[in-house]
């Protein structure tokens, strides 16, 4: 029987709920069980340094939680029944597999949303965009998105630039452009699964590129070059997902060289530099003749916009890509380009990303301090983490211990173009509703590593 050791969780604001939360995470975490025998108050407001009448406080919460029972002169303890009232509890809240970006109260995406879609309808002129537009993008839309983009490659020509229904469609368009009737397409060896989604759909066949701690290494793309009939390649040289990688600027330009001697087209997905503090020149930047940038706006501000930029080499390559998407999405949702636009202009496009990236800050500390003893991949800016697993865990076994105990993640399995994946997994850290949310999906996950045996499985 265990005796739990007290702390307090940091982000409780209040000292008896940091006292409750503290608690909660730990039974999430498999470090104390139904049954087990808690302190008393005196000896926990000791530990803590706080008054016995704080701990009285926190005592009283847990018993209206269900956490604990007992009376006075026999002892507190763990409820029996505890971890399953818990479990049923969390299941909505510990997502961590979906790679949305944190919302939190300094983006007043609650308020801006339906403020910014008011001031639009209510705007006569406004109304007008709000038909429908050309498949590449309303004029006035397509120049927000020019000066938006300017960051990345400051010398974009507006009429190389087309606004799409979300990077999942722009990237669909790119590929059935540039490999019409299926073919060879490069990529890393771990890759968004959207793309193998594409792949499947266009009969394209997905060959994977050596990679290291700097991103794909440019001797194993010359080699494969050579080898195969291959003329595009497909990457996410910031903050990658799903290993977090960010390409450094000699590896960007090694790359460059041997997509120029083979005539490799390269496909920049570009979802999270826009969060990244010092972001590295694009290749679109670098390689402009070459290099298909998409840019979605789904990971600095919210999916629900459903929009995306794509910058073509040419103004050719763009109408060719636009007949495309006309005859697939048609158009971006014309009312969320109206609102980027103004949000682009008046610069609560930038404050939401500001937002959003403080919060990953914060949330990357937490994850950093939670498995301080475990090897993991992470971008101070981005939501997401790559996992490597103990040795006596497979990363597929993790990740269905972790699901029963209530927290999605990801395996390398989902990700991998190669046979025999890594032994990791994705942690996304954007969809728990907060800190506290994360920090006991966390906890759960420190838990199932910590334990050196895995518990025994039905093998069906």
């Amino acid at each position: 029987m265990a005796l739990w050791q007290p702390h307090l969780h940091n982000d409780a604001g209040k000292k008896y709920l940091g006292i409750v939360q503290a608690l909660e995470a730990d039974i999430y975490a498999g470090r104390i069980r139904p049954g087990d025998r808690l302190p008393s108050q005196r000896a926990i407001a000791e530990a803590l340094e706080v008054d016995l009448t704080t701990v009285t406080r926190a005592f009283n919460e847990a018993r209206r939680r269900g956490l604990v029972e007992g009376n006075k002169g026999s002892g507190s303890y763990i409820r029996d029944s505890v971890q399953q009232q818990l479990t049923s509890n969390k299941l909505a809240l510990l997502d961590l597999s979906m790679n949305n970006p944190p919302q939190p109260p300094q983006a007043n995406l609650q308020q801006r949303v339906p403020e910014g879609i008011a001031g639009l309808i209510a705007d006569e002129r406004r109304m007008l965009q709000l038909h429908y537009q050309d498949s590449a993008g309303n004029p006035v839309d397509r120049e927000a998105a020019r000066f938006w983009l300017q960051r990345k490659a400051q010398h974009v020509d507006v009429d190389h630039i087309l606004i799409a229904s979300g990077a999942q469609s722009a990237l669909y368009g790119v590929c059935k452009h540039l490999l019409p009737s299926g073919g060879i397409m490069l990529t890393p060896e771990y890759t968004y699964p959207g793309l193998k989604a594409v792949a499947r759909q266009l009969n394209m066949t997905l060959l994977p590129v050596d990679c290291d701690e700097s991103g794909i290494h440019p001797d194993a793309l010359a080699q494969l070059c050579r080898d195969n009939e291959a003329k595009v390649l497909y990457l996410i040289p910031a903050i990658d997902n799903p290993t977090t990688v960010t390409m450094p600027l000699d590896r960007r330009q090694a790359l460059i060289e041997v997509a120029e001697q083979y005539a490799l087209n390269i496909i920049e997905d570009d979802p999270y530099s826009s969060l990244q503090t010092h972001p590295v020149p694009a290749f679109v930047e670098l390689m402009p003749a070459r290099t298909w940038h998409i840019a979605t706006l789904s990971k600095c501000a919210t999916p629900a916009l459903r929009v995306a930029f794509v910058i073509a080499p040419d103004k050719q390559a763009l109408l060719s890509l636009a007949d495309i998407l006309r005859a697939t999405s048609l158009m971006a949702p014309p009312l969320m380009c109206a609102l980027v636009t103004r949000w682009i202009y008046d610069g609560t496009l930038d404050d939401i990303a500001q937002a959003i990236r403080e919060e990953n800050k914060q949330r990357q500390r937490l994850v950093a301090d939670l498995l301080s003893d475990y090897t993991f991949n992470a971008d101070q800016d981005g939501h997401h983490i790559w996992l490597q697993m103990p040795r006596h865990w497979r990363a597929d076994d993790f990740a269905r211990e972790a699901q029963s105990q209530g927290v999605s993640i990801v395996a390398a399995r989902d990700f991998a173009i190669a046979s025999k994946p890594l032994e990791a997994v994705r942690v996304s850290l954007g969809l728990a509703v907060d800190k506290g949310a994360l920090n006991q999906a966390i906890s759960i996950l420190q838990g199932l590593l910590e334990q050196t045996k895995v518990a025994e499985r039905t093998v069906i």
